[in-house]
């Protein structure tokens, strides 16, 4: 079934601020907090749903690509989005603590946050990492996998932990609260271990107050066919370590397009700007071109009138969501001369009045705008 749009999810205008996006989305979840609504599946997902929402419309980022290109921007390793029903209810509380006045500053306030669970000792997540990668055309459009030198945090050898004596271990506690929808009541991460159950009992000097020191790895990124400029793909677990038994953060990698010395990119279309002199339009002539998959010669049929697009089919960019692959549009030139000798300025005086040399457009010699329009169409 199709996803809901995320502004009708949350009641809300696209042209909402983020006040009033964080407004809409707490008073959603107070709707169909669990609390309020014990074993309504349905109250459950929609809690999930507002959730998910309110995790893409929240980040300037990312709810910019949403707006541009809806859910597609985050399916096929667009990064981000998704909660749906793949996360529990303490992944969302840890999530949006503020919301619900859950939080922690991580262990030990470094800045971990809460991480699965359902229930037990919680497992606190390491800090992500984002780094640029700039791709060719000819790399985004084949495929290309990338070695990156990352300075990440990882534990600290000799670095042990002790069961934190705030939360015994659970690396919970329970809040209850009276409020106006009746008495509510909802578990956290531990302010003082930050959810992991365990807080440092020794470390070697060169580890930091979390027991994590910095370390420079090698890591490997597989990068599909088809991406695009500003979008931005995860690595699972090549971020910053988390302290004990934590799981490890993401490496967010953004991707950056690199200016092609011909070739133009409009989705997954390409652009050629090809010039030819008069002589070759009058005659016709073969032309040899760059493509991302290499070089091709192409014929150019005597008479050609400038402003002609060829296209070469299947010659662009592959969709990233495999919906085939774009073309290669080939726009014509014809290159008329700045400065005449002599002898050619007056060649060129005799076939003034000449009849082959005035303007005979036909329907079929179709103007600009029409190019255009049969181009995107």
């Amino acid at each position: 079934m199709a996803k809901r749009d995320y502004y009708e999810i949350l009641g809300i205008s696209k042209g909402a601020t983020a006040a009033e996006i964080k407004k809409a989305y707490r008073k959603k979840a107070i709707e169909f907090h669990p609390d309020k609504n014990p074993d309504d599946k349905s109250a459950e997902g929609k809690f999930k749903e507002a959730a998910e929402a309110y995790e893409i419309l929240s980040d300037e980022n990312k709810k910019a690509r949403y707006d541009q290109f809806g859910h597609q921007a985050f399916e096929n390793g667009g990064g981000g989005g998704g909660f749906g029903g793949g996360m529990n209810m303490d992944d969302i509380f840890s999530q949006f603590g503020d919301i619900f006045g859950g939080g922690g500053g991580g262990f030990g306030g470094g800045g971990f946050s809460g991480f699965g669970g359902g229930g037990g000792q919680r497992r606190v997540k390491g800090s992500n990492l984002r780094i640029r990668v700039k791709l060719t055309l000819e790399e985004i459009a084949n495929g290309v996998e990338k070695k990156i030198k990352v300075k990440r945090k990882v534990q600290a050898d000799g670095t042990t932990y002790k069961t934190c004596s705030t939360c015994n271990g659970s690396g919970q506690v329970t809040r209850i609260a009276n409020t106006i929808l009746g008495r509510m009541q909802t578990s956290a991460p531990c302010n003082v271990c930050g959810g992991a159950g365990q807080t440092i009992d020794k470390k070697p000097a060169d580890a930091d107050a979390q027991g994590l020191k910095v370390s420079e790895e090698t890591v490997t990124i597989k990068i599909p066919a088809g991406v695009v400029d500003g979008m931005q793909l995860k690595v699972s677990g090549k971020g910053n370590e988390a302290p004990g038994n934590g799981v490890s953060g993401d490496l967010l990698v953004a991707i950056e397009e690199a200016e092609h010395d011909t070739l133009q990119r409009e989705g997954d279309n390409l652009h050629y700007d090809m010039y030819i002199s008069l002589p070759d339009a009058v005659l016709g002539t073969s032309k040899e071109i760059d493509t991302v998959t290499g070089k091709v010669r192409i014929k150019v049929e005597a008479g050609v009138q400038s402003g002609k697009i060829l296209r070469l089919r299947g010659k662009g960019i592959p969709s990233i969501n495999g919906y085939g692959t774009g073309d290669l549009l080939v726009h014509v030139n014809v290159w008329t001369p700045k400065t005449l000798n002599k002898q050619q300025k007056e060649f060129f005086e005799a076939m003034r009045d000449d009849d082959h040399f005035s303007p005979k457009p036909e329907k079929s010699d179709k103007s600009f705008f029409e190019k255009v329009k049969d181009m995107f169409s």
